[in-house]
């Protein structure tokens, strides 16, 4: 099973309710806690910091079951996390070039619209994308924390660039919860999240060929592209902000 804990320079740790809240003005805890993931300084094992019960926890644990189902051992003795671990541990990234056919399903954006994904991704400029779910504590803060970080390696040219987090857990993740997940993550205006029907956000994935089975098997892609009609860049792997904004410029400017 795909489940990670941190282990890397990069870190954001998940936003939860049952930790403190920022008050007015300043960061989250979050956005604190992220490094340069360029720098590969010494790994920090964070388990620790896993969620405690909170008005989430039926819903995590619903998680943590299907994790152990689907590979841990029976009695526990096993590290669910273990290849997550791994894959954290490691440094750079693998980039191909891919021309996706992609369907239009519809979606439902954090301000509660109803959209599709065309619509979303067809702006009329560059476009940078992931996958998360906002009860996600190991990856999904990590690629949120690195597009928070994005915005501020890009400067005023983030105002260019259309950012999309879609929800691999659209059952849960209600436009209401991925407006609060986005002003944890200081998202701008350029960055939206989205959500729909399972169905409709199946297909998404499979379009972009991140479906991995079910949530607990997902794992770190983003993928860019220049303008509309032209290939994709897929990045496998956990980039750091400074490493997506050159691959942003890299593409745009070739």
């Amino acid at each position: 099973a795909l489940a990670c804990t941190l282990g890397w320079a990069a870190l954001a740790l998940a936003p939860t309710e049952a930790a403190e809240q920022p008050s007015p003005g300043e960061p989250p805890a979050a956005e604190q806690m992220i490094h340069d993931h360029g720098e590969h300084a010494e790994h920090m094992d964070h388990s620790a910091h896993d969620p405690a019960a909170h008005d989430q926890s039926a819903h995590d644990q619903e998680g943590q079951d299907h994790e152990g189902h689907d590979g841990a051992a029976a009695g526990g003795d096993e590290d669910p996390h273990a290849q997550h671990r791994a894959m954290m541990r490691q440094t750079g990234y693998q980039r191909s070039e891919h021309a996706y056919a992609l369907p239009d399903p519809k979606l439902v954006g954090m301000d509660g619209q109803a959209t599709t994904l065309l619509a979303a991704l067809n702006a009329g400029k560059p476009v940078m994308v992931n996958f998360i779910f906002t009860t996600c504590t190991t990856i999904c803060p990590v690629m949120t924390g690195v597009f928070s970080q994005v915005q501020k390696e890009l400067g005023p040219e983030a105002e260019k660039v259309r950012m999309i987090s879609f929800s691999i857990d659209p059952e849960y993740d209600t436009p209401e919860r991925l407006r609060e997940y986005a002003q944890r993550f200081n998202a701008g205006p350029e960055w939206q999240f989205f959500t729909g029907d399972p169905q409709e956000i199946l297909a998404v994935q499979r379009a972009f060929d991140v479906y991995r089975g079910n949530k607990m098997n997902h794992e770190p892609t983003t993928l860019l592209r220049r303008s509309e009609g032209e290939p994709w860049v897929r990045v496998d792997g956990i980039a750091s902000a400074a490493e997506l904004a050159a691959e942003y410029h890299r593409l745009v400017h070739r």
